[in-house]
């Protein structure tokens, strides 16, 4: 009888603990902040990301996330506006008390999240902003997907392969989009290829309409844009109708809800866009199918690629802080590995210097009827 009340007290006090630890980590989530478009201009291209991230943590939480500790993912809406980014930015930091920032689209609310004091005082990397435009942030952002660079390079690589040898350039003349178009002249350059003409995505539809027609008798075999989505958009409805079977190729941040609206769905066919991560209807691996099946257990949401995007970003995160430790923050230690990481299907190629932590880059065709063809 006394062995079986020291047992049964033994008991108590381990199911005592248990609970103890439980209550704690239950106490004590790790909590992801992230301000992002959600109904301004890149809504859709953010809510796709938010939806595929916030469906990796789901997944994770259920199964009694990070050490007992549960995912508290808070996204605020920043409506692409840069100051309210980093109004946004600095209450999760201040307030809400999280422990990693994940960015949100495009450089200049990028810019405005690490210049706030806030962000600065927090000594935090800024985790997988989505930009377009060629910036270089150091160690105060780290990267998910391949630069934009190395995205234009696969544009041209792919279509060197098919004789290409004729290229025009569909331009939206700002600050942000120089770079990139000096860039794409000069592999035009250096790759012996012959400039077909340029268009300036400038003024009036009546002017981009015929410096269009200019382009068109040229007989470019492809076009490649420097543009925003609605930008791209005005190019391809004036452009379609002098050229509508040549090549137009634009980059894996093109809003193509958007771009259907503005340039009408017709004038989306033969129009290329380069990707940043395998098909996400494809079944080949690991962490397509979990993105897969974990999408419709937890969200109503279509897949797309930014929806896998998110997710396996998410997925990348958690490594991120698996890694961390007192005084260090894991993210940095993340960026620091040396070799490759398999996520699954997806390998990560950090420790480059860089501060990217994917190289990978495909290119999808946007098919008649809708839709990208991987």
């Amino acid at each position: 009888m006394r062995l079986l009340s020291r047992q049964l007290i033994a008991f108590i006090i381990v199911l005592s603990n248990f609970l103890t630890a439980f209550a704690t980590a239950q106490d004590n989530p790790i909590i992801i902040g992230q301000a992002i478009d959600l109904s301004g201009p890149n809504g859709s291209i953010g809510r796709d990301y938010v939806a595929g991230i916030t469906t990796y943590f789901d997944s994770l939480n259920v199964s009694g996330g990070i050490n007992g500790r549960r995912i508290k993912y808070l996204v605020r809406d920043d409506q692409g506006n840069p100051a309210q980014s980093a109004k946004v930015a600095s209450d999760l930091l201040e307030k809400d008390k999280a422990e990693y920032l994940l960015g949100g689209i495009g450089a200049a609310v990028t810019d405005a999240v690490i210049n706030a004091p806030k962000f600065i005082q927090s000594g935090q990397t800024l985790f997988a902003p989505l930009i377009g435009s060629v910036k270089n942030y150091g160690n105060r952002v780290l990267f998910w997907r391949p630069s934009p660079e190395q995205e234009m390079q696969y544009i041209f690589s792919y279509f060197d392969k098919l004789g290409i040898k004729s290229v025009g350039i569909a331009v939206q003349e700002n600050s942000l989009n120089q770079d990139m178009f000096q860039y794409v002249s000069n592999e035009v350059k250096k790759r012996k290829m012959q400039m077909s003409g340029i268009v300036h995505i400038t003024g009036t539809p009546a002017d981009v309409d015929r410096e269009s027609a200019v382009l068109a008798n040229a007989n470019p075999n492809i076009v490649i844009v420097v543009a925003d989505t609605l930008g791209t958009g005005l190019f391809l409805k004036e452009f379609r109708k002098h050229a509508p079977r040549t090549f137009v190729a634009g980059m894996s941040l093109t809003n193509l809800d958007t771009l259907a609206e503005v340039a009408g769905p017709k004038n989306l066919e033969w129009t290329v866009f380069s990707q940043v991560v395998p098909n996400p209807q494809g079944k080949k691996s690991i962490i397509q199918l979990d993105h897969n099946n974990m999408m419709k257990k937890f969200r109503d949401e279509d897949l797309s690629a930014l929806t896998f995007e998110g997710f396996v970003v998410a997925k990348t995160l958690v490594k991120g802080i698996h890694l961390s430790k007192a005084g260090r923050d894991g993210l940095q230690t993340l960026a620091a590995q040396k070799g490759t990481m398999d996520l699954g299907g997806i390998l990560l190629t950090p420790g480059d210097g860089t501060y990217r932590m994917s190289s990978y880059v495909d290119i999808a065709l946007f098919r008649k009827g809708g839709g990208l063809m991987f």
